[in-house]
């Protein structure tokens, strides 16, 4: 039995992806999460997602690592991003008082403490913690991050799949340069089995404007689609119609400004070794047969 690292939402994205990979390093992996395991998941040992600081305690005790990728999207998920920071850092204090050796914390591209977003604000932060604290200490900032469960290209998927007409917004580029699942994962497992502390931007080789996304998004999933620029605010309220109906939130106003200010860029070399279009490609007949609804999906725990 390997050393012990405990991994944060295991049952989800990011998490299940690093879960996998450290299992096939052999490492044994605990998880903390709210969601109920898959018949795919990984079998291992979980823990419910309470941060009470006795019941962290006992998730994180004899681990090497802990492996951070708890956040929130959005307020609907049941915390703000507040909540979100001052959990992070009770689950961080009580795994360092607990005897981990290692932090490894999942953060996003471009955060920073003097963002006017607090999605990218609150991420800094808890970075500002991570550092302060823990004597060993990675911190991995992906962009956009595309894979099997990724909520926004399936949803993309979705849409594309049903609609003649999609609209994206006009102004600006709205770059992106996305990165595949398994290389955010490679890179995260390679931080955990490191001594090494520093930052390391997670993004592939590729970059697309978000026009450019949509229409690649179509083509993997072999669908013609008349793809048209409109406001932000336009594309923000019909989202927002499609979301009432689904019960749902499609895009927040948040992820658009983050989009739109190129926060989904790196401005360092790429780290990703994979091709997210070819990704994209072999995965198509997949992508958004049906759609993801992330606040249902998080109430119930799957």
């Amino acid at each position: 039995m390997g050393e012990i690292a405990v991994v944060t939402g295991a049952f989800s994205n990011i998490g299940r992806a690093v879960a996998g990979a450290l299992l096939e390093r052999g490492w044994t992996v605990r998880t903390l999460t709210n969601r109920q395991a898959a018949p795919d998941d990984p079998p291992i040992e979980s823990f419910p997602l309470r941060f009470e600081r006795d019941h962290l305690a006992r998730a994180v005790q004899g681990a090497h690592a802990l492996v951070n990728t708890y956040w929130v999207r959005m307020r609907e998920h049941g915390a703000s991003f507040e909540d979100a920071v001052a959990n992070s850092r009770l689950l961080i204090d009580v795994a360092l008082a607990s005897g981990v050796n290692r932090i490894v914390q999942v953060s996003v591209s471009n955060a920073s403490p003097s963002s006017t977003l607090g999605y990218y604000r609150g991420k800094a932060l808890v970075e500002e913690h991570v550092r302060s604290r823990a004597p060993s200490w990675a911190i991995v900032r992906p962009t956009l991050v595309v894979g099997p469960r990724d909520v926004l290209t399936g949803n993309i998927a979705w849409f594309v799949r049903r609609l003649p007409v999609v609209m994206v917004p006009w102004g600006g580029e709205y770059p992106l340069q996305p990165v595949t699942l398994a290389d955010v994962a490679g890179l995260v497992a390679d931080r955990v089995e490191s001594d090494v502390r520093g930052i390391v931007d997670a993004a592939g080789a590729e970059r697309y404007t978000f026009r450019e996304y949509v229409g690649l998004v179509a083509e993997a999933v072999g669908r013609r689609v008349r793809i048209v620029a409109g406001p932000p605010s336009a594309m923000l309220m019909l989202l927002g119609l499609v979301g009432r109906a689904l019960g749902d939130v499609v895009l927040t106003h948040e992820e658009l400004a983050g989009l739109r200010d190129g926060n989904l860029v790196s401005a360092y070399p790429p780290t990703g070794g994979h091709s997210v279009r070819a990704w994209l490609l072999a995965n198509g007949p997949q992508l958004g047969r049906r759609y993801t609804n992330d606040i249902a999906a998080r109430r119930a725990g799957r």
